[in-house]
């Protein structure tokens, strides 16, 4: 199965990406520190590549990718701008390399998803994303991802930790640590109406609670 990109296009070409906030997310960078990230790194759902960019700057090697074509030339104007033009960026359907016979991308020894998981509502497209990321993730390799929790009000699609577990109770993973973290979002028109009594900061930044998974590929 494919997604469209129509609508990830669309939030890209008129500014109304509320996940853009012009630097990678602090859970993201916690991990690094933590070493959490190593080798080969893949970036699925890169959108503005702000995780990509800042990785790369700092000497891994990193591949973002994403669904949308905006998205990808965004991340590569942003990686300009910043001076990392060396920055890696291509368009790919995670969805569709679950099942494709080839897979353009080869195998990673880090996966990191910040907030795409949890925007696969389906049932079959998260099953057939968590098998992309079978198919892409090295024997012991791990998988971090980062998604909107649904334990308080928020922006966003939001997801209760059973999703996460349950979609890597099968063969072949090893969920090892999952806890409550942070998300920082910006206001636009797409998400206004959803922040409630969330306060935003002087940037224009909200903060909203998400969880932090940590997934082994075993087998």
């Amino acid at each position: 199965m494919t997604q469209a990109p129509d609508m990830w296009n669309s939030a890209y070409d008129n500014d109304t990406a509320p996940w853009i906030i012009g630097e990678p997310q602090p859970a993201i960078l916690a991990l690094e520190r933590a070493g959490r990230i190593r080798g080969r790194i893949l970036d699925p759902g890169a959108g503005a590549g702000e995780h990509t960019i800042a990785l790369t700057a700092a000497g891994y090697d990193i591949r973002g990718v994403d669904l949308s074509p905006s998205a990808v030339a965004y991340a590569r104007r942003n990686a300009t701008a910043k001076g990392v033009p060396g920055a890696r960026f291509e368009v790919a359907d995670m969805v569709a390399l679950a099942d494709s016979p080839d897979n353009p991308l080869g195998t990673f020894d880090t996966i990191v998803d910040s907030a795409l998981f949890h925007v696969f509502s389906d049932d079959e497209a998260r099953t057939a994303y968590v098998r992309a990321l079978h198919r892409l993730c090295e024997p012991g390799g791990c998988v971090h991802i980062l998604a909107l929790s649904d334990a308080e009000p928020g922006f966003g699609p939001r997801i209760g930790a059973d999703l996460l577990r349950d979609s890597f109770a099968g063969p072949g993973w090893e969920l090892e640590d999952l806890r409550p973290d942070h998300y920082y979002g910006r206001v636009t028109e797409a998400n206004a109406d959803q922040l409630g009594d969330l306060t935003v900061d002087a940037t224009g930044k909200v903060k909203v609670v998400a969880w932090l998974a940590r997934i082994r590929r075993t087998g």
